[in-house]
């Protein structure tokens, strides 16, 4: 995941980790991957929430040091909003 950019959202509340993840996904083609790092306890479910809608993969969740770290791949509808 060398090249993978990081979006890290630790510290920020709900809406704005899925608000930055939108953001950071619109630049991204698809196919592209983007960790996110939140520390909010509802990022575990709004981000999931925000990629099934937008069309993006959700690959992996992990849980480390009361963070949740995500890594998403962009899927084909770039941009949809929430």
């Amino acid at each position: 995941m060398a090249d993978t950019p990081v979006l890290d959202t630790t510290g920020l509340r709900c809406p704005l980790p899925v608000i930055k993840t939108e953001a950071a996904m619109r630049r991204l083609s698809s196919g592209q991957q983007l960790e996110v790092i939140a520390d909010d306890p509802l990022a575990a479910i709004d981000i999931p929430h925000f990629c099934r809608e937008a069309g993006h993969d959700v690959q992996e969740l992990k849980n480390e040091n009361g963070k949740c770290v995500f890594l998403v791949t962009a899927g084909g509808k770039i941009g949809s909003s929430l």
